[in-house]
């Protein structure tokens, strides 16, 4: 029996056991949690691109939220997201009288106090509804919360809290806006080497492994930033709540509140209560047995360069709160069900299409349509601090490219925003053009890499590569050559810039080399011409001569040459890459396996490879990849699963794609990818745009190029697919379902068909 088979026989007893935990239905659009996902609970996520939130298993617990870049400057320290005021918390309470007062909050997350518990993660509707019975000193309720994050209103948020008692009385409930203290402690890792951080982090008693099931190995250094609230205030009779506040050395922020309560109802009493941590309105209302209540929290949010103040937010929150529940849920179930027309259809492997959407449901969540912003790539969450790495470029943005152009289109437009730091941080260190960061902050593109990381920073350089092939890849799909002239240009023009000054020549040798660089095998420092990085350049200095000639510019006659003579390591019989300078000792596998090579099969990238050479890679870096290991890391699916289909092996890029789906990366039980099986890095883009990217370039074997959307290579099917079908595919002007199935004789055919209508 071959490792394909082994794995995909795993696969199934895996994924049979995680159906007990996470439910989906037909479509694979909805994802559910019941009480034996407890224990090991991992959140959800909710957002449209500008505002992002965790899930917690209540459903009315206060848990952080973000804005898109609002970044807390806190000198000597490197920029984080600052979290701001805790908007989703809702807190009810239906002791008696005379015994005081137990918060639901607060009550133990048991069987005794929680009954019949039940989270759904609906991804079509952008909507997370909990329910349960709960139960208070002998009274029992029965509660039903529903919490959106508007696709349709960005600058809106809400929750539902409906109840139904099995009494009459009076219940409490609260509704604030919790106010975060400042993280403790803080450390300065702008200026901490790798040790010092370490030895600071032991000496409060903290640690950087993983804690399951869902904090991350690094969640003592990621912490969030801080919010400062400057003004706020609130009025009991019109049940509303406002703030400002400011991020430190940053931005302003506003946030407001209104509260509805069930209609024709009136409250016995409302209380506003001021704190230094807590704005709240504190309601008791009067229920009867069998009738069902709901209260409905509308918070507005807002930062400088993105909406208004507090003033502003209460003016949209109180109109929210005028229209009502009903129509800002029709509003967002609408605008979800837009972004869904473009999708990817996978019939025959439930598991599969289930995944497919959870990836693309997270990636929608965290991205925004016609900006200049960027995800990170743990969406809007402390993970990597929010900032914005290569991965937004190479793993995120070809995910998005073909069907939701405008949302890719905001990750180049990202780079050009931030290309005037990344040409002053090229002069800085001796270098002609821009040298982008390696993290970037998501406002103003300053490097903000940890002192810690520098030397990723300062030679891991192949990220100004991927800058440049992702503005191609948007020109060639979208075919505007006034955008590439205005602004796509300008980038890949100063990324070859950057290369040619980097780039040294070694005159016995007539040839270019790129020396003392990072490779993305990261084990391997200082080293010369990495292949991945060497190819790349490559790549984009040939791009460069083109986007000059389409821009009506003259090219560096330098850009062709360095092209032409760089240096890219070969075995010496010409059957394969090496992965580095022949200079530099190999110490086994590590990292992506065969170092480097891998990813000179990532879609963007396009190698210009013979069948022999592509085959030649494959057997040496990918094909002795130990299965485990590449199931067990998030970025595997792009270069892996491609590569296996690049070359016409189907049967491995199956087995691939089944250890991906059940090797630990996805969390129950709403397909949350983490980083790797085991550290916890959770809502990790990178790894879902993979996942797309093995589907929408790998089993298609579609490549984008100048002449249009070319079939580059056979397609393939696992064997339990009936088909593969991209949805509403947009290029060039055109809307296209791309359609990958079997054919009378049991052959494998791409078919494509125009919409006449998106």
């Amino acid at each position: 029996m071959s490792r394909a088979h082994l794995v995909l026989i795993e696969g199934m007893l895996l994924l049979g056991a995680a159906g007990l935990c996470a439910a989906s239905d037909d479509q694979g659009f909805v994802l559910r949690g019941v009480a034996q996902d407890l224990p090991a609970y991992f959140p959800g996520y909710l957002g449209n691109g500008y505002i992002g939130t965790l899930s917690a298993p209540r459903g009315t617990e206060p848990t952080r939220s973000y804005l898109v870049g609002f970044m807390d400057y806190t000198p000597g320290d490197m920029s984080r997201p600052a979290a701001v005021p805790a908007w989703n918390e809702v807190d009810f309470s239906a002791t008696p009288p005379g015994e005081g007062l137990a918060w639901l909050n607060r009550a133990q997350l048991d069987s005794r106090h929680f009954d019949a518990w039940q989270q759904t993660l609906d991804e079509r509707a952008g909507t997370l509804t909990t329910s349960y019975r709960y139960v208070d000193h002998g009274r029992a309720t029965a509660v039903e919360v529903t919490t959106l994050v508007s696709e349709a209103a960005p600058h809106l948020a809400a929750t539902r809290f409906a109840i139904t008692p099995d009494y009459d009385g009076v219940v409490h409930l609260s509704f604030p806006l919790l106010l975060w203290a400042n993280h403790a402690p803080r450390f300065p890792l702008a200026e901490m080497s790798g040790p010092e951080v370490e030895a600071a982090v032991a000496a409060y008693g903290l640690t950087l492994e993983p804690s399951p099931p869902a904090t991350s190995d690094r969640a003592a250094i990621w912490y969030p930033g801080y919010t400062e609230v400057t003004a706020s205030d609130g009025d009991a009779a019109s049940l509303s709540l406002w703030l400002d506040g400011k991020a430190p050395q940053g931005l302003t922020m506003g946030m407001a509140a209104a509260v509805a309560l069930p209609a024709g109802a009136t409250a016995e009493t409302v209380t506003l209560q001021r704190g230094r941590y807590r704005l709240a309105l504190d309601i008791s209302f009067r229920v009867e047995r069998g009738r069902s209540y709901a209260f409905t929290k509308y918070v507005a949010l807002s930062r400088a360069g993105w909406g208004g103040n507090a003033a502003e937010d209460l003016t949209l929150a109180r109109e929210a709160r005028r229209r009502g529940f009903e129509q800002l849920l029709t509003e967002q179930r609408a605008a979800w069900d837009a972004l869904w027309q473009s999708d990817i259809v996978i019939e025959g492997d439930p598991r599969a299409q289930q995944v497919a959407h959870s990836e693309l449901y997270y990636l929608l969540a965290s991205s925004t349509p016609d900006t200049a912003w960027s995800p990170g790539p743990d969406a809007l969450t402390p993970g990597y601090t929010a900032h914005v790495f290569w991965d937004s470029d190479t793993w995120m943005f070809p995910a998005l490219l073909l069907l939701h152009p405008e949302r890719a289109k905001s990750m180049v437009a990202f780079r050009e925003r931030t290309l005037e730091p990344a040409q002053q941080r090229a002069r800085q260190h001796g270098f002609a053009g821009a040298m982008f960061p390696w993290e970037s902050d998501p406002e103003n593109g300053s490097d903000q890499t940890p002192h810690s990381a520098i030397v990723l920073a300062d030679t891991e350089i192949h990220v100004t590569a991927d800058v440049a092939i992702a503005q191609w890849q948007y020109y060639l799909a979208s075919g505007d050559r006034e955008w590439l002239r205005a602004h796509g240009w300008p980038v890949i023009r100063e990324a070859a810039r950057f290369w040619a000054s980097r780039a040294t020549f070694d005159a016995p040798r007539k040839r270019y080399d790129i020396a003392h660089v990072t490779s993305v095998a990261e084990s391997y420092n200082d080293i010369p011409n990495d292949t991945f990085t060497n190819v790349s350049v490559a790549r984009v200095l040939n791009i460069a001569v083109a986007a000059a000639k389409l821009s009506g510019a003259q090219p560096d006659p330098l850009w062709e040459r360095i092209a032409k003579l760089l240096y890219i390591p070969m075995a010496p019989d010409g059957s394969r890459h090496l992965p580095f300078d022949p200079s530099v000792p190999l110490h086994g596998n590590s990292d992506f396996g065969g170092g480097p090579l891998p990813l000179l099969f990532l879609p963007p990238l396009d190698l210009d490879a013979s069948a022999k050479l592509l085959s030649g890679d494959y057997a040496f870096a990918v094909r002795p990849m130990p299965l485990a290991h590449a199931a067990a890391i998030s970025m595997g699916p792009a270069p892996a699963i491609v590569a296996a289909a690049t070359v016409g092996d189907g049967e491995e890029a199956a087995a691939l794609l089944a250890g991906n789906l059940s090797g630990g990366t996805l969390k129950p039980p709403f397909n949350v990818r983490t980083e790797t099986a085991t550290n916890n890095v959770g809502y990790f883009l990178t790894g879902s745009g993979g996942y797309i990217q093995s589907l929408l370039y790998g089993f298609t074997g579609l490549r984008i190029r100048e002449q249009g959307l070319v079939e580059a290579y056979a397609p393939l099917l696992p064997a339990g697919w009936s088909s593969l079908t991209l949805r509403n595919v947009s290029f060039r002007g055109q809307h296209l379902d791309i359609r990958v199935a079997r054919d009378a004789a049991g052959a494998v055919r791409l078919t494509r068909e125009v919409r006449t209508t998106p």
